[in-house]
C-alpha cells in the first residue's frame, strides 16, 4: 500500500539519511561535499535522447527558484528552520498571529521574485522537447510567469488566500495592505525586518513579539483565512493531485528538476512513473530520495543543462 497523502514533511527521511540508511531531519543543509558535481556531456546528451519526442512531464522543486532569490529548506545553503504545520495554524490563534506576522514581513521580498534563466530556458524548451506539462512543488507562480503551460501548482500559490470556512479565494496582495494597516508598528519597521528575513523560504520570516499581531477574518463569512498553499502536515487538494497524475500518465518521460524528493508529495510521481515503465531523469544539485528510481541521474546547474538541450534541439531543427 502506498503512503497516504498527508504531506508528511516531518516524518520523511532526509536525502542524506536515505542514502546512508539513517534517519534525519526533513530539511536543513547537508554536507557540502554532496553538492557541486557536474555530469559529463555524454550523460546530458543521453538524457536528451530519452526525453526528446517523448511528451515529457516535468516535476520541479525549490532548487528551480533559488536563483530567483527564494531560499529553500534543504539545499546547500539552507538555514535550519521549523516551519509551521497545518495543525498548529488551524489549532491556535497565537500560532496564526505568529504566522501572519512572519508572512507579512517576508511577503514583499517573495512577491518581488522574478523568473530566473532556468524558468526561461524551460519555457523555451517546452515546444522543442516537447514538454507535456509542468507539476511544480513551488508556490511562487514563476513557471507560468516565464511562459510555461500547462502548470499544475501541486502545493498551491502563495499569492492567493483561501477561507477555511467558505472556501472563497482572495488576493494575498490585498490582504497584505490590510495587515499593514492593522499593525502599524510592523509597517513602520518593515524595511529592516524584511532585510533581516532575506534567508527565509516561502516568505516565512522570523519576527519577535507576535502575540499582539492582528489579522482579519474572511470578509464573506467571518472564517479563518489561510494562504492557499499546502502547509507541512497538510494534504494536497485531491483534484490537484488528479490533474498532476493525468499529465504524468499521458507522458512518455518524467524529468525532475531541483527537487530533493524528500517528501512523498513529489516522490509519488517518480514512483508512479517507475511502476508504469516511464523513464525518469533527475537533475538536482545534491542527493535526492528518488535517485534509485531514476533511469539517469544528472548533476549540474539547471539553467546550463536546459540551455544545452535547447541549443541541440534547435540545431536539429
Amino acid at each position: 500500500m502506498e503512503p497516504a497523502d498527508v504531506g508528511r514533511w516531518f516524518s520523511t527521511a532526509s536525502p542524506l539519511a536515505t542514502a546512508r540508511g539513517l534517519r534525519g531531519r526533513a530539511w536543513g543543509p547537508l554536507p557540502s561535499e554532496l553538492y557541486g558535481r557536474q555530469s559529463p556531456p555524454a550523460e546530458l546528451d543521453a538524457a536528451l535522447e530519452i526525453l526528446s519526442g517523448a511528451r515529457t512531464c516535468v516535476l520541479t522543486g525549490a532548487g528551480m527558484s533559488t536563483a530567483s532569490g527564494l531560499p529553500d529548506y534543504r539545499g546547500r545553503d539552507a538555514v535550519p528552520r521549523s516551519p509551521m504545520t497545518y495543525q498548529e495554524f488551524t489549532g491556535s490563534d497565537l500560532a496564526r498571529r505568529r504566522y501572519w506576522a512572519r508572512s507579512t514581513v517576508g511577503w514583499t521580498r517573495f512577491a518581488a521574485a522574478r523568473p530566473n534563466p532556468g524558468h526561461d530556458a524551460l519555457a523555451r524548451l517546452g515546444p522543442l522537447l516537447p514538454v507535456h506539462g509542468i507539476i511544480t512543488q513551488n508556490v511562487d507562480d514563476l513557471h507560468r510567469r516565464a511562459g510555461s503551460s500547462p502548470v499544475v501548482d501541486l502545493h498551491g500559490r502563495l499569492d492567493a488566500v483561501r477561507c477555511l470556512g467558505c472556501d472563497a479565494l482572495t488576493s494575498r496582495t490585498v490582504l497584505h495592505e490590510r495587515l499593514l494597516a492593522m499593525n502599524p508598528e510592523i509597517a513602520a519597521r518593515l524595511p529592516q525586518l524584511a532585510a533581516d528575513a532575506a534567508s527565509a523560504p516561502d516568505g516565512d520570516a522570523e519576527v519577535d513579539r507576535t502575540d499582539a499581531f492582528r489579522y482579519p477574518p474572511c470578509g464573506l463569512c467571518g472564517g479563518v483565512l489561510k494562504p492557499d498553499v499546502v502547509f507541512f502536515g497538510e494534504s494536497a487538494r485531491p483534484e490537484t493531485v488528479r490533474r498532476a497524475m493525468a499529465i504524468l500518465e499521458e507522458s512518455g518521460a518524467l524529468l525532475v528538476l531541483g527537487s530533493s524528493l524528500t517528501a512523498w508529495s513529489g516522490l509519488r510521481f517518480v514512483r508512479a512513473a517507475e511502476r508504469a515503465g516511464t523513464p525518469v531523469v533527475i537533475l538536482n544539485d545534491g542527493p535526492t530520495r528518488g535517485d534509485v528510481h531514476a533511469r539517469l541521474r544528472l548533476h549540474g546547474r539547471i539553467e546550463s543543462v536546459l540551455a544545452r538541450w535547447e541549443s541541440r534541439l534547435a540545431a536539429a531543427g
